[in-house]
């Protein structure tokens, strides 16, 4: 919710702002189109320098790759602009988190799946994975929208407690799968410590920081200081135990988690996915695959 107000908040507030210049210069009808365009173009020059800042600190922040996790010429263009796509329409998929990510009817289910963001992010973000699951055939689907973005942890975990007790109380469901996106594995984790794996039948975690990332170093907030490598309420969190499985999906290339092998969890299934931007994980069509099938395996279970 808070990211979707502050989204709106912003937009209408540019809106408003080319809006008054144009009256005041009596700017013609034709000419709002062409002033519509620019603004778009400078929104999508702002997005795309940024995306390149982003790989450009954590190149310089990553860890060694061995010769198979490296990607060539091409493969490098074309992660950066899956990466920039992505980012170009996360604002949008985030300000229309409310009625396009809508809680299912209650209705009997063996095993929910809850999705579980990253920082400064909604429910949003998960819109193109829900709906290769919903193609897929499995569900129901129940996000967790936590905040405010960058209080302390311990309040989202309260937040993913509720969100998962929900879940289970309108399917009538034992366990759910847990999948989640960057910080939001953290939060399950700290899930885990605090109440235990009794709900949980299974996690997939995907380009989580479970190490910390470098790039905290380099922006505010309580949540975010609790990412920088050697806090020490990271430290406290216990590593991935035997119930329930964890598979930490991750890439070498990850562009926001540095370095990259952070998201290598001891005790968890770490599966590698190379040529891949932190946010373009969401999107991925393998990501996306191999979440699929860990929800099926935890379905046959018992």
């Amino acid at each position: 919710m808070w990211t979707a107000i502050l989204l709106w908040a912003a937009n209408i507030a540019v809106v408003a702002i080319l809006a008054a210049f144009a009256w005041r210069e009596g700017v013609a009808g034709w000419m709002w189109v062409a002033a519509f365009v620019a603004l778009l173009l400078a929104y999508a020059a702002l997005v795309f320098v940024l995306t390149l800042f982003e790989f450009a600190l954590s190149w310089i922040l990553r860890a060694p790759r061995p010769p198979e996790e490296r990607i060539g010429f091409l493969k490098t263009l074309r992660m950066i602009g899956s990466e920039f796509v992505t980012l170009l329409g996360s604002p949008a998929r985030m300000m229309s988190y409310g009625w396009r990510m809508r809680d299912p009817a209650p209705a009997p289910s063996q095993m929910p799946i809850v999705l579980v963001h990253g920082v400064l992010c909604n429910a949003g973000v998960w819109i193109p994975m829900a709906r290769k699951l919903a193609a897929a055939g499995l569900g129901p689907v129940y996000a967790l929208s936590y905040g405010p973005p960058l209080h302390a942890m311990h309040e989202f975990v309260r937040q993913l407690r509720q969100r998962i007790d929900s879940a289970l109380e309108a399917t009538g469901a034992a366990q759910v799968v847990v999948v989640t996106h960057s910080m939001g594995g953290l939060i399950l984790r700290a899930y885990l410590h605090a109440f235990g794996a009794a709900k949980i039948a299974r996690v997939v975690t995907i380009g989580a920081p479970h190490h910390g990332s470098g790039l905290a170093h380099f922006a505010p907030g309580t949540c975010i200081a609790q990412l920088r490598p050697g806090n020490p309420w990271l430290r406290a969190l216990p590593l991935a135990a035997a119930v329930p499985p964890m598979i930490s999906l991750w890439s070498p290339h990850d562009s926001m988690v540095v370095p990259q092998t952070s998201s290598i969890l001891a005790g968890a299934t770490n599966v590698a996915f190379p040529g891949i931007g932190h946010n373009a994980l969401l999107r991925d069509n393998a990501i996306s695959a191999r979440v699929a099938e860990e929800i099926r395996v935890a379905q046959q279970r018992p």
